[in-house]
C-alpha cells in the first residue's frame, strides 16, 4: 500500500484575479469591436460551399448574384422596371444587389460574431496544448519500490503517448495528457481549464482521480494513466467547440431549417406565378424586383440567426464553465421534465458531522465509540473524520491505526471498516446493509432482551435519527471468537442549502420533476426531501437503482437530467438524456456524459437547464418575429407595388408609399437591416422567465408576434421617406 501525503501548495498565495490563464470576462454581446473582428470571417462564409447548408440565405445568395449580373448587362439589355412598366433608374438594379448581398453578410456576420466569442478561451487553451516531455514509466507493475520505479522511466514527447501509458509528473511539471491517477496524490493548477487559479487535490482511487493534460503539477509526485490520443485530449474538444467549429446541427434546428426551406420553395412558386398575372395586365414585373420581393417574403430573419442562436447558447454554457459536448445536450436540457439530484453537495452541503452516539441498551457507550472510530480511523471522508474528532472528544483516541485490513465503502456494500490482525471486526454503514452483515457473521451475541426486542429498538433510534433529517450510521462488531453484535447507532447532521426550496419551486413551475438520489433511509432522504422541497426522492440507492429510475421515466416519455462524477455513474450518466459530469470525476464519467462542469459544482444543473431552456424560447420568439414580419411585408409591399395595375389594391395600401421603386427599395432596405438590430437578442438570448408553458407562449405570441407585424410598417415607412428623397425614386 502506497503511503499518502497530505499536498501542500507551491505558493500558498490566494487566487489571483489577473492569473495568467484565468479565463477573460464575457464581453458586450455585440459591438464595433465585434463587427470588425467577425467581418473577416463573415466574408469568408460567403462561398456558395459554406452556404448550401443554410438553405434560406444559400436562396437569397443566388437572388444577389442573379441581380448582379441583371445590373451589369441593362446597359446593353435597356432600362429595368419595377411594376405597371414604370421606369426606374439603372441605380435600382445596382441598390437592390447591394442591399441582398448586405442581407448574406449581415446573417453569415451574426454567425461569425457568434463564433468569436469563444476565439478569446480557445486562445487561452492553446497555450495548454504545446508538447512537453513525459516521462513514461515502464514495467510499472514489476516495480516493488521508488528506486525500481525511476530506473524504468523514459523521456519521450508527449505526442508519443497513447492510451495505457503510464507518465511519471511530479512538482512543477505539465501533466503531458489526460488520464487517471493511479498512484500518488497532488496539488494541481487547473486555472487553464477552470479560470480559477486556486489549486486542487486529485488523489488515486476515488472520483477525484481525473487529470487533464496542460494543467500543472503544485507539489508531490503522482502516475497517470493516459486515456487519450494525441490531438483528441479534452483541451483539444474544448477548443473545438468553443470556436464552434464541431458543432453540429441539432434534431430541431434541422427540422426548422426543412421548414424554412420548404416556405422559401413556396414564396419562389408565389413570386413566379406574380409575374404572369401582371403580364396578363400588360404590366410585367423586373426579374430584380421579383427577386427583390421572393427574398422579402421567405424567412431570411430566422434563416440569418438560426445558426447564432444556437451557437451563443453553448457560449453561455462555456460562460458558465460548463462544456457541452454537443448542440443537442443543450436543447433537451431545455426540454428536460426529470431532474435527478444527488443529496450530498447538491441538496446538502455535504458536510454532515457526528453529534452524537447512541448505544443500544446493554451495550457500553465507550464500546460503541471505540468500535465506531476503529471504523473510520481510515475513512477519508468528511463524516469519518468527524466520527473520530467525536471519539477524541469522548476520551477516546488512537495514536496510529491497528495492524489489520481497511474495508472500503462502497455503492454496493454500503458499509466500511476493519478487519483487525487479532480477529476482532468492525463495520459501521447504512442499517439494512450492517444488520444483514451481522446475520451473515454466524452466532449473534446473545443479549437480556430477545433479537426481535432489540432489532425493534435500533429500528426506533434510526427512525427517530431519519425523522430529524439526520443520516443514522449502524455500529456493529464481531469479536475474535465469532460472535457478532450490532452495538448502536452514530448521529450524523447534515445541513440543507439556502434558497434550495425557492429554485425548486420554479422548476416546478417550469413543469420539471425534481427527484433527489441518496444512499441514506427512506426515513432520512424523506425528512430532507421535504425539508430541500423536492418533489420525489429515491433511498437507498445503488448505481443500478439510479440506472433503472432513469429508464423508468424515460419510458414514460420524460427526458432526464443527472449529474454524476465517479465511475460507478457512467451508465446512468449515459443513459440519460443531459448527462453532466462533474471534472473533478473520472475519465470514465466524462466520457459517458454529454456534458462536463468545470467548476464540478453539481447545483450548476438548475442553471444549465434554465439555459437550455432559454436557448429554446429565443428560437421560438425569434422565428414568430421572423414569420410575422414576413406577413406584413407582404401586406406593405404588394398593394405599393400593383395598385396601379390592380386599383382595388390602393385600399391595402396603408403606409401610402412613395412609389413602387421605393416600396420595393425600402422592404429590401429594412430586411437586411432588422438582421443587425435582432444579433444582440439572438446572442443574449430571449429573458427567460419560470412559468406555465401556455404562459410563456401566449406571451411570445404577444411581444414577438405583435412585434413582427409592427415593425415592418414602421421600418418601411421610414425608409421609404429617405429613399423619396434620391432623384427617380
Amino acid at each position: 500500500m502506497s503511503t499518502i501525503t497530505t499536498p501542500t501548495s507551491a505558493t500558498g498565495a490566494p487566487a489571483d484575479e489577473n492569473h495568467p490563464h484565468r479565463h477573460p470576462k464575457p464581453k458586450a454581446p455585440f459591438g464595433p469591436k465585434q463587427l470588425a473582428a467577425a467581418l473577416p470571417g463573415a466574408l469568408r462564409k460567403l462561398h456558395p460551399r459554406d452556404m448550401w447548408r443554410n438553405p434560406v440565405m444559400f436562396i437569397v445568395e443566388v437572388g444577389a448574384a442573379l441581380t448582379t449580373v441583371i445590373a451589369i448587362a441593362e446597359p446593353f439589355l435597356g432600362g429595368p422596371t419595377a411594376s405597371g412598366g414604370t421606369a426606374v433608374p439603372s441605380s435600382f438594379t445596382w441598390a437592390i444587389a447591394v442591399w441582398l448581398w448586405l442581407t448574406v453578410l449581415f446573417a453569415n456576420l451574426a454567425e461569425a460574431v457568434a463564433e468569436g466569442r469563444g476565439k478569446a478561451q480557445a486562445d487561452s487553451l492553446r497555450h495548454t496544448r504545446t508538447s512537453t516531455v513525459a516521462h513514461l514509466v515502464r514495467g510499472y507493475d514489476q516495480a516493488t519500490d521508488a528506486s525500481a520505479l525511476r530506473a524504468t522511466i523514459s523521456d519521450v514527447p508527449s505526442s508519443d503517448l497513447r492510451p495505457g501509458d503510464l507518465v511519471v509528473v511530479t512538482a512543477g511539471d505539465l501533466i503531458p495528457g489526460d488520464g487517471d491517477i493511479v498512484d500518488g496524490i497532488a496539488s494541481v493548477d487547473e486555472s487553464a481549464i477552470t479560470g480559477e487559479s486556486a489549486p486542487v487535490v486529485r488523489e488515486s482511487g476515488g472520483d477525484r482521480s481525473a487529470v487533464t493534460g496542460g494543467t500543472r503539477v503544485l507539489s508531490d509526485r503522482i502516475v497517470v494513466r493516459v486515456t487519450s490520443k494525441p490531438g483528441e485530449t479534452f483541451v483539444d474538444r474544448m477548443i473545438a467547440l468553443v470556436e464552434g467549429a464541431s458543432r453540429q446541427k441539432t434534431p430541431n434546428e434541422i427540422a426548422l431549417n426543412i421548414l424554412l426551406a420548404s416556405l422559401s420553395i413556396v414564396f419562389v412558386v408565389v413570386a413566379l406565378t406574380l409575374n404572369p398575372i401582371a403580364s396578363y395586365a400588360a404590366a410585367p414585373a423586373s426579374v430584380p424586383v421579383l427577386i427583390a420581393l421572393l427574398v422579402c417574403l421567405i424567412p431570411t430573419t430566422i434563416g440569418a440567426l438560426l445558426s447564432a442562436i444556437g451557437i451563443a447558447g453553448m457560449d453561455r454554457l462555456v460562460q458558465q464553465n460548463v462544456l457541452a459536448m454537443s448542440g443537442r445536450a443543450v436543447e433537451a436540457a431545455g426540454d428536460v421534465t426529470t431532474l435527478l439530484l444527488d443529496k450530498t453537495g447538491t441538496i446538502t452541503y455535504g458536510n454532515r458531522r457526528a453529534s452524537e452516539f447512541v448505544p443500544l441498551s446493554g451495550v457500553d457507550e465507550t464500546e460503541l465509540i471505540r468500535a465506531a472510530a476503529l471504523a473510520s480511523l481510515a475513512d477519508p471522508t468528511p463524516e469519518g473524520s468527524s466520527i473520530v474528532e467525536l471519539a477524541a472528544d469522548r476520551g477516546i483516541r488512537f495514536t496510529e491505526q491497528p495492524a489489520g485490513e481497511v474495508v472500503p465503502f462502497t455503492a454496493q456494500t454500503r458499509m466500511s471498516g476493519l478487519d483487525l490482525a487479532d480477529g476482532e471486526v468492525v463495520r459501521k454503514g447504512a442499517g439494512s446493509a450492517v444488520t444483514a452483515w451481522v446475520e451473515e457473521q454466524g452466532p449473534v451475541a446473545s443479549l437480556e432482551r430477545s433479537p426481535s426486542a432489540e432489532r425493534d429498538e435500533l429500528d426506533e433510534h434510526v427512525a427517530a435519527i431519519s425523522r430529524s433529517g439526520g443520516t443514522p450510521l449502524v455500529v456493529a462488531k464481531r469479536d475474535a471468537g465469532g460472535t457478532a453484535r450490532v452495538l448502536g447507532v452514530v448521529h450524523l447532521k447534515d445541513i440543507v442549502k439556502d434558497g434550495l426550496s425557492d429554485r425548486f419551486a420554479e422548476l416546478r413551475a417550469m413543469g420539471i420533476r425534481t427527484v433527489m438520489i441518496t444512499g441514506d433511509n427512506p426515513l432520512t432522504a424523506a425528512a430532507i426531501a421535504k425539508e430541500a422541497g423536492v418533489d420525489d426522492y429515491l433511498a437507498e440507492a445503488t448505481p443500478e437503482d439510479k440506472l433503472a429510475l432513469i429508464r423508468t421515466e424515460q419510458e414514460g416519455g420524460h427526458l432526464v437530467a443527472m449529474t454524476g462524477d465517479g465511475t460507478n455513474d457512467a451508465p446512468a450518466l449515459a443513459q440519460a438524456d443531459v448527462g453532466v459530469a462533474m471534472n473533478t470525476g473520472t475519465s470514465a464519467a466524462k466520457e459517458a456524459g454529454n456534458m462536463v462542469d468545470l467548476d464540478s459544482d453539481p447545483t450548476k444543473l438548475i442553471d444549465i437547464v434554465r439555459i437550455g431552456k432559454q436557448l429554446l424560447i429565443t428560437r421560438g420568439a425569434l422565428t414568430t418575429f421572423s414569420i410575422a414580419n414576413d406577413l406584413a411585408k407582404y401586406f406593405a409591399i404588394i398593394p405599393a407595388m400593383f395598385a396601379g395595375v390592380f386599383p382595388g389594391l390602393a385600399a391595402l395600401n396603408l403606409m401610402q408609399l412613395h412609389s413602387p421603386a421605393s416600396a420595393v427599395l425600402s422592404a429590401i432596405i429594412f430586411n437586411a437591416i432588422v438582421i443587425v438590430l435582432l444579433i444582440p437578442l439572438a446572442l443574449r438570448g430571449v429573458r427567460f422567465r419560470a412559468g406555465d408553458a401556455s404562459k410563456i407562449l401566449g406571451r411570445n405570441l404577444l411581444v414577438y408576434g405583435l412585434g413582427g407585424v409592427i415593425a415592418p410598417f414602421i421600418g418601411i415607412k421610414l425608409i421609404d421617406l429617405v429613399v423619396s428623397l434620391i432623384p427617380g425614386f
